[in-house]
């Protein structure tokens, strides 16, 4: 699956389920650990759980796509599914908050889902 398709894909799901706030990072000239963030928040550690669910059989079902790694699952209020190129966060909103990550990577440059529409890979 091509980085934008699968970027597309997870806006997606996380706007069909319900996740607010979607962020999407770009990081490809800023990090190496992977080339975007999407960032989203929702409403409790369930709601966290049910979403990170959701992307992970989705991928897996439509695109044969496992994550690399899956962190914070447990515990609930920031999951973290890594697929590489892309690396989700999902976090309940006083918990984004508190780390803030979208001041972190303040210089990586927000995409829009319809620029992506625009965009080829």
């Amino acid at each position: 699956m091509k980085t934008l398709e699968k970027l597309k894909k997870i806006y997606s799901i996380i706007e069909d389920k319900k996740g607010e706030d979607i962020k999407i990072l770009d990081l490809r000239n800023l990090s190496s650990l992977t080339d975007y963030f999407i960032i989203a928040s929702t409403s409790s550690e369930t709601h966290n759980q049910a979403l990170a669910d959701e992307i992970r059989f989705k991928l897996k079902h439509d695109y044969h796509e496992l994550p690399i790694n899956v962190e914070g699952y447990e515990v609930g209020d920031w999951i973290l599914l890594d697929y590489g190129d892309v690396m989700i966060h999902l976090f309940k909103p006083e918990t984004r908050e508190k780390y803030g990550l979208e001041f972190i990577w303040l210089d990586a440059p927000r995409i829009e889902i319809e620029a992506l529409s625009e965009e080829k890979n």
